[in-house]
């Protein structure tokens, strides 16, 4: 590893350090944040620094001096540093989740592949596929960014593995939706919290399944 790589990686060790001591807490809605408060901003339509995924690196079987305009790591890795502080206020109890997703103006949104959600969702969810989440498609689905929006995914549930397979905790779902939310400028985003067992929610779905 040459000195520069060593010094990006240092550089990058303490935010990772931090977000893996930051512990999942659902708060009811009482006590959850202001979706207006005022947070690090981050232009996810902003032109990337080709320098960003340019570091060259001491492997053979890989190289980082690559230029592409197009992916930024590092501003990756600082936006899903300030999204896991944001989401802390911002994850819910079934009760709430299911509250709020009643009222006016608010969006239940599922982002699972559209097989799965076929087979299963919350009633009255809208689907948008993690992997079709763009510039382009937020605009057609969620124009307004102050819009309120719920998440809920597959680590939500148990009972139902074939709509809801279980992804490794790390891996969930709502973590990347999260984040790529985070990332479009939408902030009035709501996580549903805990693990419920389908027979048992509160929760009504609809689907094929």
């Amino acid at each position: 590893m040459n000195m520069r790589a060593l010094v990006l990686l240092v550089a990058l060790m303490p935010g990772v350090a931090a977000a893996q001591n930051v512990p999942d807490t659902v708060l009811p809605i009482s006590e959850a944040g202001p979706a207006d408060t005022a947070q690090p901003t981050v232009d996810a339509t902003s032109s990337a620094r080709p320098a960003t995924d340019a570091t060259p690196l001491d492997s053979k079987s890989g190289r980082s001096d690559i230029a592409n305009p197009a992916i930024d790591m590092a501003a990756y890795l600082r936006v899903s540093m300030e999204a896991a502080a944001y989401r802390q206020s911002h994850r819910l109890s079934e009760e709430d989740f299911l509250r709020m997703s009643r009222e006016p103006g608010t969006i239940v949104l599922d982002a699972r592949s559209a097989e799965k959600y076929a087979l299963l969702h919350v009633k009255g969810a809208i689907n948008l596929s993690f992997p079709d989440i763009t510039v382009d498609s937020l605009k057609q689905t969620i124009p307004d960014k102050s819009t309120r929006v719920l998440i809920y995914c597959n680590n939500n549930f148990t009972g139902a593995p074939k709509p809801f397979p279980t992804k490794l905790p790390s891996a969930s779902l709502n973590l990347s939706t999260y984040i790529a939310l985070y990332n479009y400028g939408y902030r009035n985003v709501y996580e549903l919290g805990p693990l419920i067992d389908l027979k048992a929610s509160k929760l009504v779905f609809d689907g094929t399944e």
